[in-house]
């Protein structure tokens, strides 16, 4: 049986001594709020508001992955709750854009061992095999 890719759901568990569905109400953008404060030590508080911004997921080792376009902090994220709020930055909610087709990307990627299954979404302005756009050719250009 294939390793899924993973999810926030997935990735983000708690500790032992704690059963494995103690953070089972906890929403899946949140998760990563809750492992902060649990694993890390770190006090933790999520904001309460949403900005105008969003993110592009990625697949990153098997890892749907957002990176914060200010500090370069990253979280595993979740189609099933798609919003990131950075835990260095403490920015407001971003909403994170998936494909339309995710279980698809997910399968595509499944023939793979783990730690090489990468994904970018074509419309990333990240993305580094985004296409380039053609360079307009005609009588502008003849003479350049």
């Amino acid at each position: 049986m294939p390793v899924p890719v993973q999810r926030a759901e997935t990735f983000y568990k708690p500790p032992p001594p704690l059963p494995e569905d103690a953070w089972a109400d906890v929403p899946a953008a949140l998760l990563v709020w809750r492992y902060m404060e649990v694993r890390l030590g770190r006090r933790a508080t999520p904001p309460d508001e949403a900005v105008d911004e969003t993110y592009y997921a990625r697949i990153n080792q098997n890892r749907w992955l957002t990176e914060c376009t200010s500090c370069g902090s990253a979280a595993v994220v979740t189609p099933t709750d798609p919003r990131y709020a950075c835990t260095e930055c403490q920015w407001g909610w971003c909403a994170v854009i998936f494909p339309a087709d995710v279980d698809e990307v997910e399968a595509g990627l499944l023939p793979l061992k783990p730690g090489l299954r990468n994904w970018w979404h074509p419309d990333d302005p990240a993305n580094p095999d985004r296409p380039v756009d053609p360079v307009p050719t005609g009588p502008l250009q003849e003479r350049l």
